[in-house]
């Protein structure tokens, strides 16, 4: 998309309602730079032959192998219906083992496979190069992080809240 296109999604007129202006709207923010991102992240993946989703599996996996597929669900915010499909595509392709737990056979143990392990040092520019990408500083990525990781925690208690 051209760098005028991108701006005219961004000057819209003003509703009779401001407080339901979509470009006013965080969520709205937080969804179209989600979008923006994994859009990003496609070509960076391709030459790994690995999708985003599964970035995140084997992200997650480099920082703490052997994982149970709750463990993992939690750690990724993902249900164990969406994540499931994903981790048995994963293990079609040899980046990762899944294994009962001796202990509690209804536990399903996620390990790195060598494929996977092996990923992870090909995988390392990926963060650089979309790093460079979004045209902030490290210091504001960082800050940028923190205040979304914040923001995802009280939004977290709030929905706990709200189900109560």
């Amino acid at each position: 998309m051209s760098t005028s296109a991108v701006q005219s999604r961004v000057r819209r007129p003003t509703p009779a309602v401001p407080a339901l202006a979509l470009d006013g709207q965080l969520c709205f923010a937080l969804y179209s730079t989600s979008l923006a991102m994994t859009k990003l992240y496609k070509p960076a993946l391709e030459p790994l032959g690995i999708t985003y989703p599964q970035y995140l599996v084997l992200l997650a996996l480099w920082e703490e192998n052997a994982q149970s597929v709750s463990e993992l669900g939690a750690r990724l915010f993902l249900d164990s219906g969406t994540l499931t499909p994903l981790l048995k595509r994963m293990e079609t392709s040899e980046w990762l083992t899944r294994t009962r737990d001796a202990q509690d056979e209804r536990r399903v143990i996620i390990h790195l496979a060598p494929a996977g392990t092996s990923l992870r040092k090909r995988a390392q520019n990926v963060p650089i190069r979309l790093a460079k990408s979004t045209g902030c500083s490290a210091a504001e990525m960082n800050e940028l992080t923190r205040c979304l990781q914040q923001l995802r925690g009280h939004l977290h208690i709030a929905t706990l809240n709200a189900a109560h």
